[in-house]
Order: structure tokens, then sequence, then C-alpha cells
């Protein structure tokens, strides 16, 4: 060692420190994966975020965003959705707000939500009821209508 390096220490060094390397501090690569069009970040605490339809073919439908809203549905500002680039609409009745392609970022309380997903569900047994109640009147004892709902998806070929 010479006389000008003696007592430096690591002062003007570039090494980097183990800390700094270490296995820690190094990110996992992420797997590849396509670009999501409808990327949405992280819902407020109880919050739920839905893309609504704004334009239908080139034609605004308005029914279906007043629908929405009547729903309890609110439009999201991009200030609301800070630290994410989202895209925003550029011209007419929702301009400044979150949307891509016809479709507009709103969102909903939970709550609202599942009353509405309950809402939905018992329409869909009652229709379900009418149609097997119209369907069993036409029974007849010597030819029983079995009413069995199973579906079963398989992939690929049949066994040899």
């Amino acid at each position: 060692m010479n006389e000008e390096t003696k007592g430096k220490g690591s002062v003007g060094s570039n090494r980097t420190s183990r800390e700094s390397s270490g296995r820690d501090s190094l990110k996992a690569r992420q797997p590849c994966k396509p670009p999501q069009i409808l990327e949405t970040p992280e819902a407020p605490p109880g919050m739920k975020y839905r893309w609504l339809r704004t334009h239908i073919r080139g034609e605004a439908d308005r029914t279906n965003v007043h629908m929405k809203m009547r729903e309890g549905y609110e439009v999201v500002n991009p200030s609301e959705v800070a630290g994410y680039d989202l895209p925003t609409i550029e011209e007419g009745t929702h301009a400044g707000t979150v949307g891509v392609g016809g479709l507009m970022l709103a969102k909903i309380p939970i709550e609202t939500a599942e009353e509405r997903n309950a809402y939905f569900q018992s329409k869909t047994e009652n229709q379900m009821n009418a149609v097997d109640n119209d369907l069993m009147k036409d029974e007849h004892p010597s030819m029983p209508i079995s009413n069995e709902r199973r579906s079963k998806v398989t992939f690929g070929g049949s066994k040899k």
C-alpha cells in the first residue's frame, strides 16, 4: 500500500455494499403477458369498478349510461386513480373521465352491487321456475319429463 491510499478506507471507491447487492434487493422477473386494454386499478375500499358502455357501433348509447347512473354508478375521474396512466375521454358529454374505446370507468358501492346481483339472481330463478312449471304441466304419466340440469366440460377426444 502506498501512502496516498492508507487510511482512506472506502471513501472514493466505486464498490457497492453487500447489502445493496444481495438477493433480497433483486426483483423477480415477471413473465411476459399481453397488455390489457381495460386494465383497472384497485378500487377504493367499499367500492367496485366496472366498465360501462358509452358507445356502440360509433353511436352514443345514452340510454345505457343513464340506466347505470340510476342504478348507482358514478364516473371515475383520473385524479381518483393517481399513479395509473389510464386513458381519458377527450370529447363529448363524458370528457375528462377515464375511458377508452366506447367504455367509461365507473364505480359503485359494493353493497349496491351485491343488492343488484341478488335482484337479478332472484329474477333468473323466477324465470327458470316458470319455464319448469310450464314444461311440467305438459307432462304425461306414460312419458315422464326429466328435469336434470347438469353441465359437463370435456377436453380432447375420447379415450381408446
